[in-house]
C-alpha cells in the first residue's frame, strides 16, 4: 500500500496544514527565530538560521512535513510532520512540531494534531510521539491528546543520541476518546 503522508486539504476551523515547500523557508523562519520556542527543546539553538536551515532542509527531504497556518488569518504559525512509517507495526510517528508562542496553550496544537491523527488512523493502528526528556510543555500537550508514555529512548538528533520519552496513542483510544472536539 502506497500512502501519501503529505496530503493537501488537511484543514479545520482553527488551522490549515499545507505541504511544506522550499519557498516557505523565510515565512517559517520568521516564526522559528524566536529563541523561547526552543528553550525546552533538546536542540536549543534551532532559532539560529544555520541550525534551522538544517532542520528545514531535512523536513523538505522527508516529503512528509507541513506548514501550519491560522485558518482565520492565513498567518504562518508553525510546522509539523509525519515520520517513521512502519507498515509491519502499523505505526507512524508525529512530531517535529513547533508553534509561535502566541499559539501556545490554546486550540492550535490540538487542532493540528487532530488533523494528523484523524488522517493517520485511516492507515495505521498506532501513532508514536518522541518528546525531549525536559520538554514538559510538549509532554503535557501530547498527553492531553490521550497518548501514554511507553518508554525512554535515545532519539537520533542529526547523529547525536538524546534522551526522549516515547508516547503512543492507539487508534481505538483515539476513536473512543471522551469529549471529541471538532474544529
Amino acid at each position: 500500500m502506497n500512502i501519501n503522508w503529505q496530503p493537501s486539504g488537511l484543514q479545520n476551523n482553527t488551522v490549515r496544514l499545507i505541504p511544506l515547500e522550499i519557498s516557505d523557508f523565510e515565512r517559517l523562519y520568521t516564526v522559528a527565530s524566536d529563541p523561547l520556542i526552543w528553550e525546552q527543546h533538546p536542540e536549543k539553538d534551532r532559532f539560529q538560521r544555520p541550525v534551522f536551515r538544517k532542520f528545514f532542509d531535512l523536513a523538505i527531504a522527508s516529503g512528509t512535513a507541513f506548514l501550519i497556518t491560522d485558518a482565520g488569518s492565513g498567518e504562518v504559525i508553525g510546522s509539523t510532520r509525519f515520520y517513521g512509517f512502519n507498515s509491519d507495526k502499523s505505526s507512524i510517528d508525529v512530531g517535529y512540531t513547533f508553534l509561535a508562542r502566541r499559539c501556545w496553550g490554546g486550540a492550535f496544537n490540538r487542532a493540528a494534531k487532530t488533523l494528523l491523527l484523524d488522517y493517520a488512523f485511516q492507515f495505521v493502528e498506532k501513532v508514536y510521539f518522541h518528546v525531549g526528556l525536559h520538554n514538559t510543555r510538549s509532554f503535557i500537550a501530547v498527553s492531553r491528546l490521550g497518548a501514554r508514555e511507553e518508554s525512554l529512548i535515545d532519539f537520533d538528533h542529526y547523529g547525536d543520541k538524546l534522551p526522549h520519552r516515547q508516547l503512543v496513542l492507539e487508534r481505538t483510544d483515539w476513536e473512543n476518546r471522551a469529549g471529541k472536539t471538532l474544529f
